[in-house]
């Protein structure tokens, strides 16, 4: 490990990481509120879009994402001394598994929908709204609250392991593509919603 200026440093930009991707996932919402505008307002949108919109969902947002939060900082924190089963942690880890299940919500209607079930754009629109609304609430909450908790609960000593274990899931991720895979399905998704 470096000194204790660069170990804070290091730990800013894990924290800054995390951040950067919550824009990503903010890109994909935009894209996931406007195609359910279009069809709540009777547009067309291709049932696809909501399918290729939950595989992002799950590799990206559920896979890259949560993985460092939960796998490593949340640990972290824990290891630190803040409850796992109470408090901001386990309000985070609820929002989670409230987000998996509106994923696999939208995924089961739009799959539906896609085989010409009409009566399931209702549950597109409903499982859409509420997983965006969800994500938006929950991306503030650690961006204001949770990770400027993290840099004063985790040791100075302990900071650097944590943007460590960042890069060994990134590195992990990349090597395989899978990272550049779903920045690309963002752009994609966003080019497929009129703004």
């Amino acid at each position: 490990m470096g000194s204790d200026l660069e170990d804070q440093l290091i730990f800013r930009l894990a924290i800054a990481i995390l951040m950067e991707e919550h824009r990503v996932i903010e890109r994909v919402l935009r894209a996931l509120e406007l195609a359910t505008e279009q069809l709540e307002q009777g547009g067309k949108v291709d049932p696809g879009f909501f399918i290729d919109a939950t595989d992002f969902i799950r590799g990206f947002a559920d896979g890259c994402h949560h993985r460092k939060e939960e796998g490593v900082l949340f640990r972290a924190m824990i290891a630190a001394g803040m409850p796992s089963r109470e408090g901001p942690i386990a309000v985070m880890r609820d929002e989670h598994q409230q987000a998996r299940d509106y994923t696999l919500g939208l995924y089961e209607a739009a799959q539906r929908l896609q085989a010409g079930d009409e009566q399931a754009l209702t549950e597109v629109v409903r499982t859409a709204r509420g997983y965006a609304t969800l994500l938006r609430q929950h991306i503030a909450k650690e961006d204001n609250i949770l990770f400027p908790m993290a840099a004063t609960v985790i040791p100075r000593s302990e900071q650097a392991k944590v943007a460590e274990d960042f890069a060994q899931l990134q590195h992990d991720e990349t090597c395989v593509g899978v990272h550049e895979k779903y920045l690309a399905l963002a752009i994609a998704l966003e080019g497929r919603v009129e703004a």
